[in-house]
């Protein structure tokens, strides 16, 4: 993995949602999700209400996060991107304790979850103020 991915990569583990894109129907899709970092993958959990998994799984998909609402004091701001092939996922009993409770409603309708695994084979970060290639060198 470039550095430009393990940064990507790294600054994900830092943050505990994102978004994921994809297309439906040649449309673009976007939803919120879960997400951690294991073994420089990035897992995702999803409602498997919305429908997400079925267009995501088995296609490459981006997946993005920031800290735009959570910088700490002196941090730089950040914005990272990544893109991979997306396969459906059934996470460890450790993954799943990683990822924490679940909601128990989402849009009204009880919470069942589904799984992704995005394998980064591509991943950009964009910052304003201090650089996180400086700031986050250790993860690197």
């Amino acid at each position: 993995m470039h550095s430009d991915e393990r940064l990507a990569v790294a600054l994900l583990a830092r943050t505990d949602y994102g978004r994921v894109a994809t297309s439906v129907r040649a449309l673009p899709f976007l939803a919120f999700a879960r997400h951690i970092v294991a073994d420089g993958r990035v897992l995702l959990r999803l409602p498997r209400s919305w429908g997400c998994h079925r267009a995501c799984a088995g296609n490459v998909v981006a997946y993005g996060s920031d800290n735009l609402g959570s910088a700490e004091p002196g941090e730089g701001l950040w914005s990272v991107q990544i893109v991979g092939a997306c396969t459906a996922y059934e996470p460890t009993a450790a993954e799943s304790e990683r990822f924490g409770a679940a909601p128990g409603l989402v849009d009204g309708v009880p919470y069942e979850p589904v799984h992704l695994r995005i394998e980064p084979q591509f991943g950009t970060v964009h910052s304003a103020g201090d650089s996180p290639e400086r700031h986050f060198a250790h993860m690197l």
